[in-house]
């Protein structure tokens, strides 16, 4: 059971990865619209890939660190919010990862 429930963790924080970097991309094209700074910011946050993928490093890089002290909130709180909607729009179920977080 524990494997599975790991196997599950690993597979939704690889898709929270993909995701936030396919987002990064959009917005980067969005950006350059916009003149918007939150694209160009959120590319940074490649050097956090090390400690979101389970398993790897249990403490994010000063790199890492740094980048994510360079986006803003309302940066991190919309790309969230999109990479949320991700499942749904590619017709998945929604979802649920209550347990997986902690504060």
């Amino acid at each position: 059971m524990a494997a599975f429930r790991s196997m599950i963790s690993s597979q939704a924080a690889a898709l929270l990865l993909v995701a936030m970097m396919g987002l990064a991309l959009v917005h980067i094209q969005m950006a350059e619209a916009q003149g918007s700074s939150c694209a160009a910011v959120l590319t940074n946050l490649n050097v956090c890939a090390p400690f979101v993928v389970p398993g790897s490093n249990d403490k994010p890089s000063s790199d890492c660190c740094n980048a994510v002290q360079a986006v803003e909130t309302s940066c991190i709180c919309n790309t969230l919010r999109m990479a949320a909607q991700l499942p749904s729009q590619c017709n998945l179920p929604p979802l649920s990862c209550g347990d997986y977080f902690s504060g």
